[in-house]
């Protein structure tokens, strides 16, 4: 298990010491198109956010009877960072409440009065300015308790309104998403993506077409980025949903008159997304007005004794819950492969 850049596969790695753990969950009603995420549990993917919630901060979960999972068994990526969590633990884990349809039991988190927003495909109806000044506000006055911060997400068909947010603020990066299937549902999305499009028009402001196509997830994270970036250093925890957020960032910039200090961000994914032959992050984050510090950590479930977690190595889930930067974490602090894969094994052994 190590740690490399995305641009050029150097040798790189996150500092050692703590981490805050953040985790940005939120619900958009596009995950209830059917076929369009695998994110969770059948006819249950909104609780997705909340089980993987309470499952990192508890090791497990109280508002349903098991752990979401894809429906060929692949378990959420929560398992990695809970994982991670055991050997080398956070210096705190709090959840953002950033419209949630169900609260997690058990586990510190924080609301802002934001309600799930509705499916793009007709319309997100989200007040993008308000969710991104209520991101940027916290990420002026969040108090760090360790060395730096990660800032990772849980948000269901995130990955789809991440391209249409991209594709509607003018970015050319229609096919680099990434998906949590193996082969990704090209067909729901684009037509999910062109119905988001056609709500929009280029005499709309940014922020006008945001309320339309995006999420919460990454309105807030791009107004916390802006604010908290000056203070501190901020690994962003994720692939191509956490690349969009940069790209959502970026383009606001003249908007608010303010741009992030992006030597103080870092993107950290996995292994999975970074060579992921269905997607592009490095294209999209070539899109930024800068070069981003972006990195990828290598992990193999080749070893593993429970085989669906093999799927991961197939392709299946990838990334999602700060998976990629909890890894990063792991090998900043010496945790190798094979003691993760162990701890790892024992979570599910557990339950």
């Amino acid at each position: 298990m190590k740690t490399y850049t995305i641009f050029t596969n150097e040798p790189d790695s996150l500092p050692t010491g703590k981490a805050d753990f953040l985790l940005a969950a939120s619900v958009t009603k596009t995950c209830e198109i059917k076929g369009i995420t695998q994110a969770g549990i059948p006819g249950m993917i909104s609780l997705t956010p909340t089980l993987d919630a309470e499952f990192i901060t508890n090791g497990k979960v109280f508002s349903l009877g098991e752990l979401a999972e894809t429906p060929t068994g692949v378990p959420t990526p929560a398992i990695i960072t809970r994982a991670v969590h055991n050997l080398v633990p956070f210096s705190n884990i709090e959840i953002l409440d950033l419209g949630l349809v169900k609260l997690p039991q058990n586990s510190t988190y924080k609301s802002f009065g934001i309600l799930p927003s509705e499916s793009i495909a007709t319309g997100a109806n989200i007040d993008a300015r308000s969710v991104f000044n209520k991101g940027f506000a916290y990420g002026e006055s969040y108090e760090l308790k360790g060395s730096y911060l990660i800032l990772a997400e849980s948000t269901p068909s995130g990955t789809t309104t991440a391209t249409a947010t991209a594709l509607a603020l003018g970015y050319n990066c229609r096919g680099d998403f990434s998906s949590s299937f193996l082969h990704v549902p090209s067909g729901i999305r684009d037509e999910t993506i062109n119905k988001a499009l056609s709500l929009v028009n280029d005499e709309m402001s940014n922020f006008e077409k945001l309320s339309h196509v995006s999420d919460n997830m990454l309105l807030f994270c791009a107004g916390f980025l802006m604010s908290a970036s000056k203070r501190f250093h901020i690994v962003l925890a994720g692939g191509t949903q956490m690349a969009a957020c940069l790209l959502v960032a970026d383009k606001l910039r003249e908007d608010v008159l303010m741009r992030v200090k992006h030597e103080n961000i870092t993107l950290a994914t996995t292994f999975w997304v970074a060579n992921d032959e269905n997607s592009d992050i490095a294209h999209i984050l070539s899109l930024l007005s800068y070069t981003p510090n972006a990195i990828y950590t290598t992990f193999s479930f080749e070893d593993a004794t429970i085989d669906v977690l093999k799927k991961y190595d197939d392709g299946e889930a990838k990334e999602g819950v700060g998976a990629g930067a909890a890894l990063a974490y792991a090998y900043a602090n010496s945790v190798d492969n094979a003691k993760l894969l162990e701890a790892i094994e024992y979570i599910l052994y557990s339950m």
